[in-house]
């Protein structure tokens, strides 16, 4: 079945439910669906629980949030009572391993998504710890996980934490159901089941787009095109089917019309093809579901959450992400194809914004995985296209966008009545940016409040393949036009730019070309990220095969000394606090670029400048946002003032 998501709205609560005390004004006997959640409940449209809740809310189903319950007490769960429909769960916005543990596997000191920003609220494999107390509390209840952790471990995957291929999330968990990549549709699908039958059953689930589920062949629908991943038993005999078996996967996604089937022992995994992207209608009108834009009333003796603050004047412009880097999940989880809101959409929700208690007129960013592939699309029917990635090697000819019309949008939300400052927080794809050169530079002068985000990752070709990158000449030139234009208008601002180390097939003499082209400019790396391999994506693929996709033989820095060693290239001390010289706790630096995990941000100073904090535990851009000096040397950026 597929159907639009558009549904006349149903009145709503400000907050969806977490007790049995909002349950009970709003005269409910008991939940239609739960929520689990390893985030704390930010009301906001940037969190998959609580966007989830309002969609299925506004069809008319009494849902319920339970986030961060305590694992250890199957109470916590119970306390609402049982759903008549389902459960679903979710590790929350990042993994719940890499919310846990640095790139060197310490522990992290914190969680961005917890008030107080306190480490601890969520159990390591949250997904499986949440599953079996639901399972534990509401026997035959379905159960159906989704989210970056679940949408990632599909399959058979590579776990970096136990150095070991685990098989998939579907039976460790014990869960009937699995929901990967964008999950209104599917999980909105999984309600109507359920509640046209009288005894809600996880058999009425099989079949649904975008899942995976525990089955066996006769489950795929006659004459449906089918990839067959190697076996899990393959896998383990061989690590060069992992690689086979995420590019099929990568494919599948990508041409949204192929289901997959993965033999594991004496069952099997049966993933559907992808759920239909929503379109601008539908996108539109779910952002205009009424979301609060803050934390839950319960957390207010409890701190503040660093995530809410960092992404509530925030706006999602777009889905979907054109680069397909092969360290990254978005083109695994959103999908390479850009689906974008109406430009009216947009608008309304900055006229919604300004009935926030707290807004002052500044919006932090219009954007989404990048802020300016808004509106961007490929002229070629899905399907048709086979490129890894639409900018890689070069930008195809086939992806159109209007950077012209990303610039009118920005200023006409600037123009709007109480908007004082418009900002671009997500980033540019400098590749592309440069494609219409007049209206990135009227970016830079505009919208830049002083930093640009910017993932040049390295500067080697052969790593710079390896990831999916643009060239090195393509990033020189960005920044040459990025601090002329700057000076122009007698503007201070700074790339804030992402570096990698121990990528896979990159070698220490590799880090030593960074090293020596960073110190040519006098920058000097304050933060750097050491690549960690989270499941599924292509990267992680190579660090366990210890080959490039095509089969070739590269070197991967696999121990945590041989990486370690890398990342001292460029940070000598990654523990230390360069300014007190002082043991920094648990500051190790982090790997990325899940999206589903932190974001450390690079910072670059001049040898004469002052030192930041060295903060590298990484809260997915609720870090502290610091800044970086540079030598005004023509390809750098003009010098930081104090502040």
């Amino acid at each position: 079945m597929t159907f639009s998501i558009i549904a006349k709205k149903m009145p709503q609560p400000k907050f969806l439910p977490m007790t049995r005390t909002e349950m009970d004004k709003l005269g409910w006997d008991r939940p239609d669906i739960i929520l689990v959640s390893g985030d704390s409940y930010i009301d906001h449209p940037s969190f998959g629980m609580p966007l989830l809740g309002r969609v299925l809310s506004a069809h008319g189903f009494k849902v319920a949030l339970i986030c961060q319950p305590d694992w250890n007490n199957p109470k916590a769960i119970e306390e609402l009572g049982r759903p008549r429909l389902y459960a679903g769960v979710s590790a929350g916005a990042l993994d719940s391993m890499v919310a846990h543990y640095t790139s060197f596997r310490k522990k992290r000191s914190d969680d961005a998504y917890t008030p107080g920003g306190r480490a601890g609220s969520r159990p390591n494999r949250a997904c499986i710890i949440y599953t079996n107390l639901i399972k534990k509390a509401f026997k035959g209840l379905p159960v159906i996980i989704g989210g970056i952790e679940a949408s990632l471990r599909r399959t058979s995957h590579y776990d970096f934490w136990t150095d070991k291929v685990r098989k998939t999330i579907l039976m460790d968990s014990k869960a009937d159901l699995l929901i990967y990549g964008m999950g209104e549709r599917a999980m909105l699908e999984a309600a109507i089941r359920l509640s046209e039958r009288e005894e809600p059953s996880a058999s009425y689930l099989k079949g649904i787009a975008g899942t995976a589920f525990m089955g066996n062949p006769e489950d795929i629908e006659d004459g449906a095109k089918l990839i067959e991943l190697p076996s899990h038993q393959d896998i383990m005999d061989d690590p060069q089917q992992l690689m086979k078996a995420t590019l099929a996967l990568e494919e599948q996604v990508h041409f949204g019309d192929t289901w997959a089937i993965q033999p594991v022992d004496k069952r099997h995994v049966v993933i559907t093809p992808p759920s239909k992207y929503l379109s601008t209608e539908e996108l539109d009108w779910l952002y205009s579901l009424p979301f609060a834009r803050l934390p839950h009333p319960i957390y207010k003796d409890k701190g503040k959450i660093p995530a809410a603050a960092m992404i509530e004047f925030s706006i999602t412009s777009h889905r979907g992400c054109g680069g397909g880097c092969s360290f990254c999940s978005i083109a695994m989880h959103q999908g390479r194809h850009i689906r974008s809101r109406s430009r009216k959409s947009i608008l309304e929700e900055l006229k919604r914004m300004q009935e926030h208690p707290d807004f002052r007129g500044s919006v932090s960013d219009i954007g989404g995985p990048s802020a300016n592939m808004w509106n961007a699309r490929c002229t070629l029917e899905r399907g048709k296209c086979k490129r890894k990635s639409c900018l890689v090697p070069k930008v195809c000819p086939n992806f159109k966008y209007d950077q012209q019309a990303n610039l009118k949008l920005y200023r006409d939300a600037q123009k709007m009545d109480g908007i004082k400052h418009v900002r671009v927080a997500s980033g540019v794809r400098y590749d592309l940016g440069q494609q219409n050169k007049h209206s990135l530079k009227e970016i830079f002068k505009e919208f830049v409040g002083g930093q640009l985000k910017v993932a040049p990752e390295h500067i080697v070709p052969s790593v710079l393949k390896h990831m999916r990158k643009p060239d090195l000449p393509i990033f020189e030139s960005f920044l040459e036009m990025f601090s002329a234009e700057s000076q122009k208008a007698g503007k201070e601002q700074y790339v804030i730019p992402y570096l990698m180390s121990a990528f896979p097939g990159c070698t220490d003499n590799d880090m030593r070309q960074l090293g020596s082209w960073l110190a040519a400019r006098g920058w000097k790396p304050r933060q750097v990220q050491c690549f960690i391999p989270t499941p599924g994506t292509i990267a992680t693929a190579m660090f366990y095969c210890e080959t490039d996709p095509a089969g070739n033989k590269i070197y991967v820095a696999k121990t945590d000394a041989q990486r370690l060693k890398q990342h001292r290239i460029l940070i000598p001390d990654p523990g230390r606090d360069p300014r007190s010289m002082k043991q920094g706790k648990n500051k190790q630096d982090n790997g990325r670029r899940n999206k589903s995990e932190p974001k450390d941000k690079t910072e670059l100073k001049t040898k004469k400048g002052k030192n930041n904090d060295h903060d590298n535990s990484g809260t997915n851009g609720a870090a502290k946002s610091k800044n970086f000096n540079r030598k005004n040397k023509g390809k750098s950026f003009a010098k930081r003032k104090k502040i």
